[in-house]
């Protein structure tokens, strides 16, 4: 099976969404626990809620596989996104409800979690990085939206209800300002939505480790709360009428990003 699906435009955004893949090959599932198996953490519909950017010219990549092979927003050497909070690893081992994963603690080893780093982590980064460099060759800079959302409630890790929408921009470091300014007047309408500004989430690998506005490239995290959408509970229905305004918003957003231009 296909790692991911790649759709190019040629405006100066792109768009991808590491985490709404739910294929686990049957090697790696059979070692799952049955909840497990339904792959609950998946970032559901995400690629659903930003079909729409096709048609404004940006480049879309979707993973294909659940982020239980392996997490493709977190730092392959190990170290933690947020220090002072619980981190998930980059091949999970445990639930957003704090479960096992795998029956029998038959987790992966370090030789395994490196050859899943070899097989779905290195290409999807390889192919996110050529693509960042085709649009910058074409418009002398690459805008990356990092698309991700979550159950609004996840004790293990943050308390309380998260805001509706939340940008990430690495308190700042992984755009321009302009850009951070620009996303944040966008959800700052969007009513009735809540939103915050590198709040609990402030970006994942993919936001730090492609955003580089010094290299002219600027990238920005944008986790949902999976209330705006959809049923948070199983079976996870998308809710076509709930969802009509939050993909509004996120029409104003793209074409926002995609005609904002950086100060040279």
């Amino acid at each position: 099976m296909r790692l991911w699906d790649l759709s190019r435009g040629d405006s100066p955004l792109i768009i991808d969404v590491p985490h709404a893949g739910t294929h686990v090959p049957d090697a790696i599932a059979l070692r799952l626990t049955q909840t497990a198996r339904t792959v609950p953490d998946t970032d559901w519909h995400v690629d659903r809620l930003y079909a729409f950017a096709r048609g404004t010219g940006a480049t879309i990549l979707v993973a294909t596989h659940s982020r239980y092979v392996v997490d493709l927003n977190r730092d392959p050497s190990g170290a933690a996104l947020y220090p002072s909070a619980d981190n998930t690893e980059l091949c999970p081992t445990r639930t957003f409800a704090n479960a096992p994963l795998y029956v029998d603690g038959d987790a992966p080893g370090e030789r395994e979690i490196a050859a899943r780093r070899t097989v779905y982590f290195d290409p999807y980064h390889t192919i996110l990085a050529a693509e960042i460099r085709r649009v910058r060759a074409r418009h002398g800079y690459a805008i990356l939206l990092d698309a991700h959302s979550i159950a609004s409630e996840v004790p293990r890790f943050f308390a309380g209800r998260l805001p509706d929408l939340n940008i990430g921009t690495v308190q700042g470091a992984s755009c321009a300002p302009e850009a951070q300014r620009l996303a944040t007047e966008v959800l700052a309408h969007a009513k009735p939505f809540t939103h915050v500004v590198n709040g609990r989430f402030t970006g994942g690998y993919v936001t730090r480790h492609h955003g580089r506005p010094e290299h002219r490239v600027h990238a920005l995290q944008l986790e949902m709360a999976q209330r705006a959408y959809m049923d948070e509970e199983r079976p996870f229905r998308y809710d076509p009428a709930r969802a009509a305004p939050l993909c509004a918003v996120l029409e104003r957003l793209v074409i926002a990003l995609a005609e904002w231009r950086p100060v040279r």
